[in-house]
């Protein structure tokens, strides 16, 4: 499943990243292993809004397809 896949309200754990900006995912602390929170979603359903290491952070469906989830 990928990170844009995930309705808010559920808690999901990056199992790996497939492409996209790797690096930038990296410094936002989106590493295999971390928990994540989708919170919500804007009204045209993009970005989604996901909580991360205790942040908030708002990610494109662009950038959440390349976030493989468990």
């Amino acid at each position: 499943m990928r990170l844009c896949e995930v309705e808010p309200g559920r808690s999901v754990r990056v199992k790996r990243i497939t492409g996209g900006p790797v690096g930038r995912f990296m410094e936002m602390g989106l590493l295999p292993g971390t928990e994540v929170k989708v919170v919500k979603r804007a009204p045209l359903g993009d970005p989604i809004e996901v909580i991360v290491r205790g942040y908030r952070l708002s990610l494109r469906l662009e950038e959440a397809k390349y976030l493989e989830v468990e």
